[in-house]
């Protein structure tokens, strides 16, 4: 096994873990519970199991720095999808850094909680476009591959999308909580979601590739 497929599976392992911590967050009790309909995945930092949340958030950063850096070296991400990652990554660790605002306690908001709202955004923004962007670069060869990774990644701004559309609707209708207008919270999970196999989808057939070319150089 090549370092690079090793890092490759190291990194898939990391979402895998991460993610899976999430929706155990869900089945979980806690010091206050979350709607998985209503609530979004950063109101787990403010309970008891805010440490499973932040690890399941890091566990996420670290395997999708991992998996960027392999693809990176494989020259399978353009310049641009790295840039993209990067600002995934650190978004993520933002994230971690600073927990989102407790309204409950706080109704005007802290600067801590205006960096956690605008991390979130500019990492679920960023890694679907990377993807977007690194489709064509990572499957030359392979259309439905690539067009695996498009889907991926138009359905994570998909969901963006919809969850922003809330905003407008809500003001037509007179609504000032425009998240309540919709499921905000199972609609950001499945964003989130979406967007970690989008990863992997560009992660997994590295994984194949590197693996099988000390088979075809012996058979050859």
């Amino acid at each position: 096994m090549t370092v690079s497929t090793a890092f490759t599976r190291l990194g898939i392992a990391a979402l895998a873990v991460g993610a899976a911590l999430i929706v155990l967050l869900s089945v979980l009790p806690s010091s206050e519970p979350v709607s998985v309909l209503r609530q979004t995945i950063s109101q787990y930092g403010l309970t008891d199991n805010s440490w499973i949340f932040n690890l399941a958030v890091l566990l996420v950063a670290a395997g999708s720095a991992a998996i960027v850096g392999v693809l990176r070296s494989q020259r399978r991400l353009p310049t641009a999808s790295v840039v993209l990652g990067g600002l995934w990554v650190v978004g993520l660790l933002v994230i971690v850094a600073f927990p989102k605002n407790n309204w409950a306690v706080n109704a005007a908001g802290t600067l801590g909680g205006l960096l956690h709202r605008y991390a979130s955004v500019v990492a679920f923004v960023a890694l679907p476009i990377a993807v977007l962007l690194a489709a064509a670069q990572a499957f030359p060869d392979a259309p439905r591959r690539r067009a695996l990774a498009r889907l991926l990644g138009y359905a994570s701004l998909g969901w963006f999308v919809a969850i922003l559309a809330a905003l407008p609707v809500g003001a037509a209708m007179g609504v000032v909580a425009w998240w309540e207008i919709i499921p905000l919270g199972l609609m950001e999970r499945g964003m989130a979601f979406t967007e970690v196999i989008a990863l992997v989808a560009l992660a997994v057939p590295v994984t194949r590739v590197v693996t099988r070319t000390p088979e075809l150089a012996v058979t050859g």
